[in-house]
């Protein structure tokens, strides 16, 4: 009987925890608003014109959803740059002075992404400014070509092959780095990490020291390493010769742009690698000016951001999320709690359930979310935009578990859901949980568990 009294309080919590956000929803419909009005917006808008429709990104910053919403000042400068025509070598020469006064790194440039930065980077390691060496490439006859991979092959790694990178995979021991240059190495590869343990920055900043010995130059892919704002100028503190940063994902710029930051003679040697050059290897990664300013834009506008009132309200959403789900016996929400350091890690919100006494799965729940309107992307098992992952999950020892969790992600039987709060629009968390109660609730109601 105590049991019985305890689920029963708990219940009663949880339902009263989302009253507020329940009557919230009530309000807006009797107005015409919320469900109703995002409903009709998604059926009518320029994609639905094609037979395209649009979704509630509660994914995150993945491109294949289109990432990010570029910000307001983000797309007035390319409103105002699109009118003018100007010299592409002198906009990047001047823009990369101003990303030298921003970041504190001796130049930096506009790329097509973090990826087109990766290759850039790679043919600058390879060829130099050497005309000859750039018209060369990617054939690599005589040139030094390995590139060493910390901790593994990734999913982009292609945008150093195709620069004509000879890939040397390796763990992270500062050890195995050691033994693996040679002669033949231009360039060292490695990721920032989500969460920078002490232990982790130790072994990097091993690492760049190691580098630094041998003379070679090493890039840090930082993707999706802004915000926070900080680590524009963290990498090059630390030492990198090369960063880079994507400037369509959690920066809010253009989604065909990116950053990179570091040595003012590798960024030169990467401007002559890359468009408009023609005869460059990466000519084909061009980004035009509207992109260029756009990018700058947006680096611009986070400097003056508030992140710290960006992570509360991230973290609001998740909470309300959490709270409307969890309404539903038998589902649990996991919401961080919020620090000062928190940042991104406060916007997730984890929801489990008995996936296999209510016969029904994440992948299950994520369809149905998609499927709906209007359509919300979640995470569920895997990774849809991966090449590799067509082939279902990787075979134990095959060349694409040589980056753990890549590669479409060794798929986890019993995955959990996660929704990533920080593309959502202002009130978009209480139309996902509403959906997911909904979807929630039908499926409990329709397997064969007992009331609680």
């Amino acid at each position: 009987m105590g049991t019985e009294l305890l689920l029963k309080r708990r219940a009663f919590m949880k339902w009263a925890a989302a009253l507020p956000l329940l009557a919230q929803i009530n309000l807006q419909e009797a107005f015409g608003a919320g469900w109703k009005g995002v409903e009709k917006t998604a059926k009518e808008n320029i994609y639905t014109r094609l037979g395209v429709k649009p979704l509630i990104n509660a994914r995150g910053t993945w491109t294949y959803i289109s990432a990010s919403l570029e910000l307001p000042e983000v797309r007035a400068a390319q409103e105002e740059a699109a009118r003018h025509f100007v010299n592409i070598f002198d906009l990047q020469h001047a823009v990369g002075r101003r990303l030298a006064e921003l970041s504190g790194a001796e130049s930096g440039m506009i790329t097509s992404g973090a990826a087109g930065a990766i290759a850039s980077a790679t043919a600058a390691c390879i060829a130099g400014s050497d005309p000859e060496k750039i018209w060369q490439l990617p054939d690599t006859t005589g040139l030094k070509h390995e590139v060493i991979m910390l901790g593994g092959r990734i999913s982009f790694d292609n945008a150093i092959r195709l620069a004509g990178g000879k890939l040397v995979v390796i763990g992270r021991s500062p050890e195995e780095l050691q033994n693996a240059i040679t002669e033949n190495t231009a360039m060292i590869y490695t990721q920032s990490w989500a969460q920078r343990s002490p232990d982790q920055m130790s072994v990097f900043v091993k690492d760049l020291a190691i580098a630094k010995a041998a003379k070679v130059p090493l890039l840090l892919d930082s993707a999706a390493g802004i915000p926070p704002m900080e680590n524009l100028r963290l990498w090059w503190k630390l030492g990198c010769d090369l960063y880079c940063f994507s400037g369509g994902k959690g920066l809010c710029g253009p989604q065909s742009s990116g950053l990179l930051l570091g040595r003012k003679d590798l960024i030169e040697a990467a401007l002559y690698n890359t468009s408009p050059w023609e005869g460059a290897v990466c000519r084909p990664m061009k980004v035009g000016k509207e992109e260029i300013m756009g990018c700058l834009a947006a680096v611009e506008a986070w400097l003056k951001m508030d992140e710290p009132a960006l992570n509360r309200e991230w973290a609001a959403r998740a909470q309300r999320i959490g709270k409307l789900v969890e309404t539903v016996p038998g589902v649990t929400a996991e919401v961080p709690q919020l620090t000062e350091k928190s940042g991104m890690n406060s916007s997730t919100v984890t929801i489990s359930w008995d996936q296999q006494g209510w016969g029904f799965t994440v992948a299950d729940c994520a369809q149905k979310l998609l499927d709906g309107t209007p359509a919300i992307s979640v995470t569920a098992a895997g990774n849809p935009s991966d090449v590799l992952s067509r082939n279902g999950p990787p075979k134990p020892g095959s060349v694409e578990m040589l980056w753990p969790g890549g590669f479409g992600g060794a798929a986890n039987p019993h995955p959990q859901l996660k929704i990533t709060t920080t593309q959502l629009q202002p009130g978009e968390e209480i139309i996902v949980g509403r959906r997911l109660r909904e979807v929630l609730s039908a499926a409990r109601k329709g397997s064969q568990v007992a009331p609680s």
